[in-house]
């Protein structure tokens, strides 16, 4: 049987990449301690690559402060240099299991960092969007080829993806320019 094609479960597919984003931009800290910062951190631990939090619990004892509590007591060190080189310019200090995560002051410096941050983010949700719409694009030759649709619904179809790909691409560029103007706000 021959695979169909929707142009809704694309969007769809579309959609959780643009919200992924949000989530992710959500945990760069404009102001205060958040415990979704942490949360694109992964950890080496028991062979594999784990997220920090099936690790460890996060909490936010001070605005400016962040407390990792390391579940297991061999991977304190783990976690502790996984949140150093996660590239959120952070400087954790391990006390047992117990990890303090100080955030930063943000100077310009800072700010201009994050907005890096925010824009590799943003790149990787639109590489995504672009992963689906080559997808979708494959299936419809496919289905062409097979004889399944036509040329003229293989190209209809095809501009309703490439419609798709563009409405989340611009999705994305808008929650990215707020990002910016948050983070560069004093």
């Amino acid at each position: 049987m021959a695979q169909a094609f929707s142009i809704d479960e694309l969007k769809s597919r579309m959609q959780k990449s643009v919200t992924s984003l949000k989530d992710e931009l959500a945990g760069l800290r404009t102001g205060r301690a958040s415990a979704s910062l942490l949360e694109p951190v992964t950890v080496e631990a028991y062979g594999g690559r784990m997220p920090l939090n099936q690790v460890a619990t996060v909490t936010v004892p001070e605005s400016r402060m962040l407390s990792v509590q390391v579940w297991d007591r061999t991977l304190a060190s783990a976690v502790e240099k996984a949140i150093r080189n996660s590239g959120l310019g952070l400087n954790p200090a391990a006390e047992g299991v117990v990890i303090r995560v100080p955030l930063p002051e943000l100077n310009e410096e800072r700010r201009r960092d994050l907005t890096k941050v925010a824009h590799n983010y943003a790149e990787q949700a639109r590489v995504a969007v672009r992963h689906i719409r080559r997808d979708g694009m494959d299936l419809l030759k496919k289905l062409e080829k097979d004889g399944d649709i036509s040329q003229d619904d293989g190209r209809k179809f095809g501009d309703l993806v490439q419609a798709a790909t563009d409405h989340a691409v611009s999705e994305v560029d808008k929650i990215l320019a707020v990002k910016e103007q948050e983070i560069m706000q004093v």
